[in-house]
Parts: C-alpha cells; sequence; structure tokens
C-alpha cells in the first residue's frame, strides 16, 4: 500500500522559514511526478511546486513560491523536501505532498495526481 506521509508544519511568523518532508512507503519517488499542494480555508487546492521524475530535473512554481520556495528530492532516502522561506501570512493553508503515476498529466495540476499526504498544517502569523 502507498503511503506519504508529511511532517514539517506549524506556526512561524512573517519571514520565517519552514521544511517540508515527504516520506514515502510502496513507491519509489524518484520514478513519479510530485509535487507540493495547500489548500487555504475558502479556497480550491492549488500546486504549489512540483517535479517530474529523476529523469528531468526541471520544476514547476506557482509564482508567488518562485523565489522563495524549493522543492528536491533525494532518491537515496526516498524523500522530497519543500524549503520554504520568507514566509506571508498569505502561504498559511494546509500543504500536501501528491504523486501521479498517471502516464500523461500536467505538472501541478491536482486532479493528475492520485496519491495524497495527510497534509500538514501551516500558519504563519506574528
Amino acid at each position: 500500500q502507498v503511503q506519504l506521509v508529511e511532517s514539517g508544519g506549524g506556526l512561524v511568523q512573517p519571514g520565517g522559514s519552514l521544511r517540508f518532508t515527504c516520506a514515502s512507503s510502496g513507491f519509489s519517488l524518484n520514478h513519479y511526478a510530485i509535487g507540493w499542494f495547500r489548500q487555504a480555508p475558502g479556497k480550491e487546492r492549488e500546486g504549489v511546486a512540483c517535479l517530474r521524475t529523476s529523469h528531468d530535473s526541471s520544476a514547476y512554481y506557482e509564482d508567488s513560491a518562485k523565489g522563495r520556495f524549493t522543492i528536491s528530492r533525494d532518491n537515496a532516502e526516498n524523500t522530497v523536501y519543500l524549503q520554504m522561506n520568507s514566509l506571508k501570512p498569505e502561504d498559511t493553508a494546509v500543504y500536501y505532498c501528491a504523486l501521479s503515476t498517471m502516464l500523461q498529466f500536467k505538472l501541478c495540476a491536482s486532479a493528475d495526481y492520485d496519491y495524497w499526504g495527510q497534509g500538514t498544517q501551516v500558519t504563519v502569523s506574528a
């Protein structure tokens, strides 16, 4: 059974940093597209940062994440990270890691990701 387990959420002040970890059991993450998504109250889930397979190192970042967030993959640890710097109150949301096993997918389109972690809350507040 595939499981994705996130960790690293919490309360942080504006301008602070957090690092998320997504660990997988059941799947070798380097074989699949994986990404980080978030959902704020009353808003749709959106893709924040996504990677294709290890054979393609290109990454997608949502506009507000560019220059502040970095997604990375550690194949040896079967783990994906999201480093978030310069956090803003509008980054407050539940963050999820997700994996796509689809042969054709749009990078960072949530409907194209079929395995999801349980989510972890991030609150950015003074």
